[in-house]
C-alpha cells in the first residue's frame, strides 16, 4: 500500500514512516520545507513540501495514495481554534479527492478530550465542555460524517501522552517548564491519572488501523490506562534534582503554564478493544521507566 502521512517529521510521524517501510508499504511524506525533506533521502521515499493549509499538495498525496495517515496538527495553544479549523479543511480536501474509493483516511485525536470518570474506552463520547479543547473533537465529528458520504473508510485514533527518545510533545515540555521554573509541582494530590503509550507502539497501531481497522471506529494508542502525577513528577523531580511538591491550580499555573490545566485531568483510559480487534500488543517501555532513562 502506498500511504500519504501528514506529520511526516514529527515524533510520531517519523516513526510511523519507519514501521510502514519495515511492513512492505510505499510512503509519501508531506514534509513543511526542503530542508524537511532531507532527512528522508536516505528512505528514497517521494516528499511533498507543504503544509495544512495547502489544499492542492494535500490533495495530490492523497490522490496519489491508496490509504492517509494524518497525523499533522498546528499545535499552537495561543490560538488552538484556528489549529482545530485548519485541521478540519486539511480533512475535508483529502476526503473530495479521496471520494467512491473506500480508501483509508485515518486521523489522530487526543485521549485528554475523552474523558469517564471510572475509565474511558473507544466508546466514550467527546467531552464538550473544554472550550478550545474541545473543538479537537469536531475533526472527527467531520471525518464520520464524511466516511458515510463519501464513501471512504474514515477512523480515528484516540493518542494519550507518547514518550520515547526525542520527545518533542507535552512530557518532554513539562519536563522543561520544571527545569526553567525550578519547581517540580503537581496539582493538589497529583492523584490525576494520565494514561500513555510508547512512541514506537503507537506507530504500530497506526499501522494496524489502516490496514484493517472499521469505518467509523475510534481506536485507543493506549498502553498504560493511568498514571497518577504525583508518580510521575516524582521521577520528574528526581531527575532534575528537585523534591515533588504539592501545588494549588494556580501556583502550578503561575510555574508550568499552560501544561497546568492538562495536568489536572483525570483520563483513564483503556484500550481493550483496540488490542482485542487489531491484534495490537504494546512492547514498548512504561512511562515511569522511560522517563528516568531518557529524559534527563
Amino acid at each position: 500500500m502506498l500511504v500519504f502521512v501528514t506529520g511526516a517529521s514529527g515524533f510520531i510521524g517519523r516513526k510511523i514512516i519507519e514501521d510502514l517501510l519495515s511492513h512492505g508499504h510505499g510512503v509519501i511524506a508531506l514534509v513543511t520545507s526542503d530542508a524537511s525533506a532531507e532527512q528522508f533521502k536516505a528512505l528514497k521515499i517521494t516528499t511533498l513540501v507543504g503544509g495544512l493549509e495547502d489544499s492542492a499538495v494535500l490533495q495530490q498525496g492523497a490522490q496519489l495514495a491508496d490509504g492517509v495517515l494524518h497525523f499533522a496538527f498546528i499545535h499552537d495553544f495561543s490560538d488552538f481554534s484556528r489549529g482545530c479549523q485548519v485541521d478540519r479543511e486539511a480533512i475535508e480536501a483529502m476526503s473530495e479527492v479521496m471520494a467512491g474509493t473506500q480508501k483509508p483516511l485515518v486521523i489522530a485525536s487526543g485521549t485528554l478530550i475523552a474523558r469517564h470518570p471510572t475509565m474511558a474506552s473507544e466508546d466514550t463520547p467527546y467531552t464538550r465542555d473544554m472550550l478550545a479543547m474541545s473543538e479537537r473533537a469536531t475533526s472527527s465529528d467531520l471525518l464520520f460524517k464524511l466516511s458515510k458520504e463519501k464513501a471512504i473508510r474514515g477512523m480515528v485514533i484516540r493518542v494519550p501522552p507518547i514518550h520515547g527518545i526525542g520527545d518533542t510533545g507535552m512530557l518532554a515540555g513539562i519536563v522543561n517548564a520544571v527545569r526553567s521554573s525550578g519547581k517540580a509541582l503537581y496539582v493538589g494530590s497529583g492523584q490525576a491519572r494520565w494514561p500513555s503509550a510508547h512512541r514506537d507502539d503507537a506507530a504500530v497501531l497506526a499501522r494496524l488501523v489502516l490496514e484493517s481497522g472499521k469505518a467509523g471506529s475510534t481506536y485507543n494508542a493506549v498502553s498504560e490506562s493511568g498514571v497518577a502525577w504525583v508518580n510521575i513528577m516524582a521521577v520528574i523531580g528526581k531527575g532534575l534534582g528537585l523534591s515533588p511538591m504539592s501545588g494549588s491550580p494556580s501556583e502550578v499555573k503561575e510555574a508550568l503554564g499552560f501544561f497546568a490545566d492538562v495536568m489536572s485531568l483525570d483520563n483513564p483510559t483503556s484500550a481493550a478493544m483496540t488490542m482485542k480487534e487489531l491484534g495490537w500488543i504494546p512492547t514498548g517501555p512504561e512511562l515511569l521507566d522511560d522517563l528516568r532513562a531518557n529524559y534527563f
